[in-house]
């Protein structure tokens, strides 16, 4: 045991929390582990706002489309495009996007692993994390590494959050899958400068389905919490109502997603957890990249603060701050879902409000920039008037 390698702190899992929070402390000057998997790819539309790119310094070469308008599909396949206005929304393909942000905190000093996390053990010593090297977790013994805190950041289904936090093996998930596909030509039906959104219960029954641009590539999926749905028939159906049914088919990916933050990210001690394993993934939109990198960066902090004042209540911060800023947007946005995707009926109500102008702006605001849009208090009280209009059937569809 006294030969095992020691680390300030381990980080486990490589998406865009573990690399963001690997990278946040290993400028700092912490010696830092960063654990990751092999081949793991989350099947995600890619999507990041301005706010992502200026935070986290995202390079134009990470970026393999601009979306500069959304289109809303409705069940009745009414289509509402929604124009970005000044800016765009940054397209990443995860593939690519990931691994530099894995190198990107290698080259801030971190060092890389590849294997799968088994467990935590404490002695009078301190912290021990155990994990398997590789992928060939029956084959082998795992290895050890000393550290004095272990960011959790290896998914929704976490293992360090099952066996750290208490209620995390209660997280609720939408799941999802899409397949990269070659991206044909620019047509009437296809741009790619768009994302394309759909509204309709035979392609998700309780979420959305999704095409989105990736530049010579594109993100054709959805995701649904309800068991038994046919998720690889749904984008099968969606490619052949598109008319993107003969494309080929580069990758497929399929992976639960939470819509809901924990109610604890710290065990007291010495782990905390960010990004799908701290559930911030946001509810009706299904954004996670933001939001994880946000993660990742506040677990850095709050590890970073535990460990230059060694008080363990420094783990709290990391969700503390998050909710502070985000939760009212995460209440907000469960109940959009909750509500306005609960039938065919209400998804045609939805679409149709999108069409207003002051919505389109309202929402484009808060997405780009992450904050919610306080200024213009006579769009709000418009906005309000028009939802209870269609909430009790006033507004005709």
């Amino acid at each position: 045991m006294s030969g095992m390698d020691v680390f300030d702190v381990v980080v486990v899992g490589g998406g865009p929390a573990g690399a963001t929070a690997a990278n946040e402390l290993a400028r700092r000057g912490q010696k830092v582990l960063l654990l990751d998997r092999d081949g793991r790819i989350k099947p995600c539309g890619g999507a990041i706002p301005p706010r992502a790119i200026k935070d986290y310094a995202i390079p134009d070469s990470q970026i393999v489309a601009k979306a500069t308008s959304a289109r809303m599909i409705a069940p009745s396949d009414r289509t509402v495009d929604m124009p970005v206005g000044n800016g765009y929304v940054g397209m990443v393909d995860r593939e690519h996007f990931d691994e530099w942000l894995r190198e990107r905190a290698h080259q801030s000093g971190a060092e890389r692993r590849t294997g799968t996390f088994d467990r935590i053990t404490r002695d009078a010593s301190g912290t021990t994390v155990h994990y398997y090297a590789g992928e060939e977790r029956d084959k082998s013994e795992p290895l050890s590494v000393r550290t004095r805190v272990v960011i959790g950041a290896d998914g929704a289904r976490s293992s360090v959050a099952r066996q750290e936090i208490k209620g995390a093996e209660k997280m609720k998930f939408v799941f999802a899958y899409h397949e990269i596909i070659k991206a044909p030509k620019a047509s009437e039906g296809y741009d790619p400068n768009r994302c394309d959104v759909y509204y309709q219960g035979k392609m998700s029954p309780d979420f959305y389905s999704w095409i989105f641009p990736h530049g010579d590539t594109m993100s054709v999926g959805t995701g649904t919490m309800q068991k038994g749905f046919s998720l690889r028939g749904a984008v099968g159906d969606l490619r052949r109502a598109t008319g993107l049914e003969g494309a080929e088919t580069i990758r497929r990916e399929g992976a639960p997603i939470p819509l809901k933050p924990l109610k604890r990210w710290d065990n007291g001690r010495d782990v905390v957890l960010a990004g799908d394993a701290s559930g911030v993934v946001a509810p009706a939109s299904g954004e996670g990249i933001y939001y994880a990198m946000l993660g990742g960066e506040l677990a850095a902090q709050a590890a970073f603060e535990m460990i230059t004042t060694g008080d363990a209540a420094a783990l709290k911060l990391a969700r503390k701050r998050f909710m502070k800023d985000h939760g009212r947007v995460f209440l907000i946005l469960g109940i959009m879902q909750y509500f306005w995707y609960s039938s065919d009926k209400r998804r045609e109500k939805f679409v149709k409000l999108c069409m207003d102008k002051d919505i389109q702006r309202l929402t484009w605001e808060s997405y780009m920039h992450k904050k919610l849009v306080k200024q213009d208090h006579f769009a709000h009280v418009k906005i309000f008037l028009k939802d209870t209009a269609q909430l009790l059937g006033l507004a005709r569809a």
